[in-house]
C-alpha cells in the first residue's frame, strides 16, 4: 500500500470513530396533545346555513400538539374542524401520537409518512390526515426554531409581507348595514382587501349587497365574493356574468368543492378569476385542480390537507402551473407559507383565533408582515388552556 493510500485508509479510520448522525441527533421526548374548544361571540351563517345544508357555527374545535425534544426544543401545532369533527380529529391523533416518540424531530417527511401508515385504515385524506396536521405543523414550528429562524426564511422567503383581506365582517347574517359598518373599519386597520358571502337563495339580494359594498369601496379597491359551494353550474355562469361588471378579485367556491369538470369549465368561461379548494384534504385532490385547469387561485389549508409537508408539494405543484395562492383560513401558519410562494399571494384575515396565543400578527398598509420571532411566532395563552376540554400526554416531558 502506497504512503497516499495509508494516509486516505486513516482518516477514514479517524472519521468513522467519530459519532454518526443516527447517533447524535435530537429525539422526541414528550408529546402533549390537547383538545380545545373556542366559542365565537355570534353564530354565524354563510350559505350553507341559508340553504338549509348546516346549522350556524358556534364554536370552533382546535387541536394542539406541543412537541418536546431531548435537547430541550419545543414545537406547536394545531388543526382545526368546524362543527362536526373536532372530537374525531382529536380521537384519532390521540390513536397515532406515541409513533412520534423516539423520532428525529428533523425528519419530517419520514415522520409524517410514519403517522399516515399508523392510521391506512382509515385513509390518506380526510380525518385520517386532519390528525397528523398538529404533529406536522408542530415540527416545522421547532424546526425552524432550532434554526433561530422564522419558518417563511428557513422555507425561503420571497417576501417579508404578503398582501391581506378580510372575510369575517362579511357574513350572509350580519344585515348590510353593518356590514358596510365592518367594512369602514377594515380599511382602516389597514386591511389589503375585503371578502363578501353570497350564495344564498335569492340571488337578487347576492347581487344588491355586493352593489353596496362595491359602491363603498370604490371601483379599484380588492374585493372578492365566495358563494361557500351553494350554486349549481347553471346559477354559478349566469352570476359569474353578472359578476362580471363589479371588478372582482376572484369568486370563490362557487360549485361543488369536488366538481372538478364545473370549475374547469366556469374558469375557462369567466374573465374573472375562479377560487377554490379550502374543503380538500390531500394534495392528490389539489393535484386534480390544478392539473384539470379548474382554478385560478389556489386555496390549500395546511391544517386540512395533513400540514405544512403536503402544503409544499401543493405549492410546489401550483407553482409550476403558474396559479396564484390564496390560504384559507389560519393566518398564523399560512402567512409563513405564502410569503414563501414565488407568485405574488393573497392571505385571509381572520381574527377569530387570536386568544389562542400570546402574540398577535401586525397589519399594516393592505399588508400582513412577519415578525422576527423564530418559527411560527406564537406561545399558547391562558385562555386556550382553560377552554381546553380534552388532554393527553406521551412520553416524558422535559
Amino acid at each position: 500500500m502506497t504512503s497516499s493510500a495509508n494516509s486516505q485508509a486513516v482518516s477514514y479510520a479517524q472519521a468513522a470513530t467519530g459519532k454518526t448522525a443516527a447517533e447524535s441527533g435530537d429525539r422526541i421526548s414528550a408529546v402533549r396533545l390537547s383538545l380545545a374548544f373556542l366559542p365565537l361571540a355570534t353564530p354565524v351563517s354563510d350559505a350553507k346555513v341559508l340553504t338549509g345544508r348546516q346549522k350556524p357555527l358556534t364554536e370552533v374545535a382546535i387541536i394542539f400538539a406541543e412537541i418536546q425534544t431531548r435537547d430541550g426544543l419545543e414545537g406547536i401545532g394545531f388543526s382545526y374542524s368546524k362543527r362536526a369533527g373536532g372530537q374525531g380529529i382529536y380521537a384519532h391523533a390521540k390513536e397515532i401520537a406515541d409513533n412520534l416518540l423516539g423520532e428525529d424531530p428533523s425528519d419530517i417527511d419520514k415522520i409524517y409518512s410514519k403517522l399516515l401508515w399508523a392510521g391506512a385504515s382509515v385513509g390518506r385524506s380526510g380525518l385520517a390526515v386532519q390528525a397528523i396536521s398538529p404533529f406536522d405543523i408542530a415540527l416545522w414550528d421547532l424546526k425552524a426554531k432550532r434554526a433561530g429562524l422564522p419558518l417563511a426564511k428557513l422555507l425561503g422567503a420571497h417576501r417579508d409581507s404578503v398582501q391581506c383581506y378580510n372575510t369575517s365582517g362579511g357574513f350572509l347574517h350580519t344585515p348590510l348595514e353593518q356590514v358596510l359598518e365592518n367594512v369602514a373599519i377594515s380599511r382602516q386597520s389597514g386591511i389589503g382587501g375585503i371578502k363578501i358571502k353570497v350564495g344564498q337563495p335569492d340571488t337578487a339580494e347576492d347581487l344588491r349587497r355586493l352593489s353596496a359594498v362595491r359602491k363603498a369601496l370604490g371601483d379599484d379597491f380588492p374585493l372578492m365574493v365566495d358563494a361557500n359551494q351553494q350554486w349549481d353550474r347553471e346559477t354559478a355562469i349566469r352570476m359569474g356574468r353578472r359578476m362580471e361588471a363589479f371588478n372582482l378579485v376572484w369568486i370563490e367556491e362557487p360549485l361543488d368543492a369536488w366538481d372538478v369538470e364545473g370549475h374547469a369549465a366556469l374558469a375557462a368561461a369567466l374573465d374573472t378569476p375562479v377560487a377554490t379548494g379550502e374543503m380538500l384534504t390531500s394534495f392528490r385532490e389539489h393535484e386534480q385542480l390544478i392539473l384539470a385547469n379548474a382554478n385560478d387561485f389556489v386555496q390549500p389549508d395546511a391544517p386540512r390537507v395533513g400540514g405544512i409537508t403536503p402544503f409544499l408539494k401543493i405549492m410546489d405543484l401550483a407553482a409550476r402551473h403558474h396559479k396564484k395562492l390564496a390560504p384559507h383560513y389560519a393566518m398564523e401558519i399560512h402567512l409563513h407559507l405564502a410569503a414563501a410562494y414565488p407568485l405574488e399571494p393573497w392571505l385571509e384575515h381572520f381574527e377569530w383565533l387570536n386568544p389562542l396565543f400570546n402574540e398577535q400578527l401586525l397589519l399594516q398598509d393592505g399588508r400582513m408582515w412577519l415578525s422576527d420571532r423564530p418559527g411560527l411566532g406564537f406561545t399558547l395563552s391562558d385562555q386556550a388552556r382553560s377552554w381546553t376540554v380534552l388532554d393527553a400526554q406521551f412520553g416524558q416531558p422535559a
